[in-house]
């Protein structure tokens, strides 16, 4: 993929006007009147043109595509690329300057310090979810759990947060990213109160080795259950302990359904977005990670029939992860065969947290249902 240069003779309006931005780049009015990227239809889908303000920049998407280098209009202080897009697509990205990485200035729609959202006209709104400046400084919960691990070693901050009062715990793994950079209290908060989700008890885990944390390993979760579970318990926060689901991304999604299969009576719902089911035990050091059996550990545990009838778990994989789709869809498939009640659904993304903040609270709502 890479930036395609605009014929300035093909639009009497300026060379952006096709994006309803019309004017010379690089002039005042030019920049008074640009804004976040702008897409128009193609045959294949979307052309998105993204505008940087400055020095030499490319353009670094959180997972979706390579980064790719803005071109400049003319000499001014114009840079841009016009990166052509499937249809229905959100992504992460931000701009990368010498050694920095920069946010848009020009998008209100941020994910936390230097990272911006970017959506094709097409992709379906992600209501509850409020757009995060570069310099907002978002709600934390004020339950701190300071939490000593025996079993994983180390000393770590967990964050609880009742939303409606509070109700069955929901375990954020990769807490911190749900805490710094994607709004999830803000998000949780108005989901509850509009009826979406049902009240909830939040538990923000954060991670220091997620490579050696969540792969299908008995550690982590022994130590949720032994050690973490009696610290919510007692810290005071209103929670109903019998319920837990857990949620997870990625590698969280594979260590959430591990935890299903290996300790059923301490997590009966899970939700699993873009669960990284390619992965056994020497996955990681392949050159092809993905290239091996196909649903790795987890599908050969399910083809062992394991009792899953008292598990409800949601799925949910993005629509342009195609590598992704084989072991996910495999998954899906092996775990319903087990008696669990599944639910499968498909979001507008690539393997990108931006793609999982609309699941995330309608799964949730899913397995408490």
């Amino acid at each position: 993929m890479s930036g395609r240069a605009f014929d300035p003779g093909a639009s009497p309006g300026g060379p952006f006007a096709t994006f309803g931005l019309p004017g010379t780049p690089g002039t005042d009015g030019f920049w008074a009147a640009a804004g976040a990227p702008a897409s128009v239809r193609s045959e294949s889908g979307w052309v998105t043109l993204f505008l940087w303000r400055g020095s030499p920049a490319r353009l670094d998407f959180e997972s979706w595509s390579p980064s790719l280098p803005l071109r400049r209009w003319g000499d001014s202080d114009c840079w841009y690329a016009e990166v052509p897009m499937p249809t229905r697509l959100r992504v992460t990205y931000r701009f990368l300057a010498g050694d920095a990485a920069y946010a848009d200035a020009l998008n209100p729609a941020g994910a936390g310090g230097n990272w911006s959202v970017a959506a094709t006209p097409d992709t379906p709104a992600q209501p509850h979810w409020p757009a995060v400046g570069a310099d907002d400084v978002l709600p934390l919960p004020s339950t701190r759990i300071r939490w000593t691990s025996r079993r994983l070693g180390g000393r770590r901050t967990v964050r609880a947060h009742p939303s409606g009062g509070g109700g069955p715990l929901v375990l954020l793994l990769d807490g911190d990213d749900w805490l710094y950079r994607h709004p999830a209290v803000t998000a949780f908060d108005s989901a509850v109160a509009s009826g979406a989700v049902p009240p909830v008890t939040l538990v923000f885990l954060p991670t220091r080795d997620r490579e050696a944390e969540f792969g299908c390993r008995p550690q982590l979760w022994q130590a949720v259950r032994d050690e973490l579970l009696p610290l919510v318990v007692d810290s005071g926060v209103p929670a109903d302990g019998d319920r837990l689901v857990v949620a997870g991304q990625s590698l969280g999604g594979l260590s959430a359904v591990y935890a299903a299969l290996e300790f059923p009576e301490l997590v009966s719902r899970v939700a699993c977005q873009s669960g990284s089911f390619w992965w056994t035990p020497d996955a990681a050091g392949l050159a092809d990670p993905l290239g091996g059996p196909v649903g790795g550990v987890v599908a050969a545990r399910l083809r062992e029939r394991p009792d899953l009838s008292g598990l409800r778990v949601a799925f949910d994989v993005g629509e342009h992860e195609t590598r992704m789709l084989p072991h996910c869809e495999l998954t899906e498939a092996l775990a319903e065969r087990a008696g669990a009640t599944v639910h499968v659904s498909r979001s507008p993304s690539g393997h990108d947290r931006a793609g999982w903040r609309h699941a995330l609270l309608r799964d949730v709502a899913r397995v408490l249902a």
